[in-house]
């Protein structure tokens, strides 16, 4: 599995709206609330053959409320064993 996380921006009084719609559907391991330019943080994990590119245009994205997306691919997880 493949781990990424994606910022949200999202419209104005719609960030409940998003996080509530990204844990209905089940496709985000954690989803926080943040401060700062962004609304909220989600980490997702897809199967190794997945196209990141694809999953976020086509499961995040069309999400209701979401103003803008920021994704953060990683590459080590440290102090994880």
């Amino acid at each position: 599995m493949v781990p990424f996380f994606v910022q949200f921006k999202c419209k104005l009084g719609q960030s409940y709206a998003v996080a509530n719609a990204l844990a209905e559907a089940e496709i985000a391991s954690e989803i926080y609330s943040t401060a700062g330019d962004y609304d909220l943080l989600a980490k997702f994990y897809v199967d190794n053959a997945t196209d990141i590119g694809h999953f976020v245009n086509e499961k995040v994205q069309v999400i209701p409320g979401i103003q803008d997306t920021h994704t953060i691919i990683t590459f080590k997880a440290f102090g994880v064993k």
